[in-house]
């Protein structure tokens, strides 16, 4: 899977996307695959995350964590199973013609090369049904905290 890219719309400003996306330690509450999350070290716009997965078996990896504003967090695999895992949140906001509640669309891009084999089957079912799903479970934790009824049209593309 040399690469992926998702965007979803969410009912919600930047900064309130963003701080859902640096809440680290809440992941395990709203994806199953995370089991665990350790915060090893944190600046002010810089974190290194662990995280324990789990995906058919357990395993972890150590992200680099960096937040440029409010309108975007990157990241670059330090350790784990993956030969390579770097990608970005980009957060824009959403300019409806009618003055609404904030909205914010949510593009998700990963560059993630895998260490071990994995049959070419599994590998389209990660990217074609797990990153989707990723995407709404953001959204719906950052509706869930402001309280947002999600509108219809915000499933992943």
């Amino acid at each position: 899977m040399p690469s992926a890219r998702k965007c979803i719309v969410m009912e919600a400003a930047p900064d309130a996307v963003m701080d859902v996306l640096t809440d680290f330690a809440s992941y395990p509450s709203f994806i199953p695959e995370i089991r665990k999350v350790e915060i090893l070290s944190e600046g002010p716009d810089v974190w290194d995350v662990r995280f324990h997965a789990h995906v058919i078996r357990p395993f972890q990896y150590t992200l680099r964590l960096e937040r440029e504003g409010v309108h975007r967090l990157r990241w670059t695999m330090t350790s784990g199973l993956f030969t390579s895992n770097d990608g970005a949140w980009e957060l824009e906001s959403v300019a409806d013609q009618a003055p609404a509640a904030p909205r914010t669309n949510a593009s998700y891009g990963i560059d993630l090369v895998l260490g071990v084999f994995v049959p070419q089957a599994l590998v389209n079912s990660l990217v074609g049904e797990s990153l989707p799903a990723t995407l709404e479970r953001f959204a719906a934790r950052v509706h869930q905290l402001l309280a947002v009824d999600p509108a219809p049209e915000t499933p992943a593309v």
